[in-house]
């Protein structure tokens, strides 16, 4: 079964996401997400997420397994083109195209039907719950303790005089 994630008006040129595309098609999911993690190269830090959103789209609704996926298919197509303009000599105007992409990311797996049973996520479930209370105390505990302080109570009286409009 195929997942797909889509990804709408990125501010790059579909030329330069290509490029990067090329690199990641017909690969394990985990191979292209360390290929994107490496590479220096604008567009993969967009596609990365994005198939990370196919992944988790994959694993939540479908029950697929992560080790099970590959990319199948990349679709890098023109979108919306922002208009700007750049003043030239004698008046004139030079128009400049800010190109927009529409990427969309097919993801499929390598052997049909290969799920999780419920045990598992059940599993993997209570154990992701787990590490975020962990994860919230450790923070809850960082956090250092509220003081009440009272400034200024001696203060008061002298800022007062000290602020007012008219001189005293």
């Amino acid at each position: 079964m195929e997942v797909r994630a889509q990804l709408n008006g990125i501010r790059l040129a579909p030329r330069k996401v290509r490029a990067v595309v090329d690199l990641i098609k017909k690969k394990d999911v985990v191979v292209a997400l360390n290929h994107l993690d490496h590479l220096v190269l604008k567009p993969a830090d967009a596609l990365s997420k994005l198939i990370r959103s196919a992944i988790a789209n994959a694993e939540n609704t479908y029950s697929m397994v992560l080790e099970n996926l590959y990319v199948k298919d990349f679709i890098v197509n023109e979108g919306v083109k922002l208009k700007r303009f750049l003043p030239r000599a004698q008046g004139r105007a030079t128009e400049i195209q800010k190109k927009t992409s529409l990427i969309t990311v097919v993801l499929d797996e390598r052997v049909v039907g290969l799920k999780q049973d419920k045990a598992e996520q059940k599993a993997k479930a209570v154990k992701e719950e787990k590490e975020r209370k962990e994860r919230a105390q450790r923070a809850g505990d960082s956090k250092k303790p509220e003081v009440e302080r009272e400034l200024g109570k001696e203060a008061k009286g002298t800022t007062k005089r000290l602020f007012s409009r008219k001189s005293v």
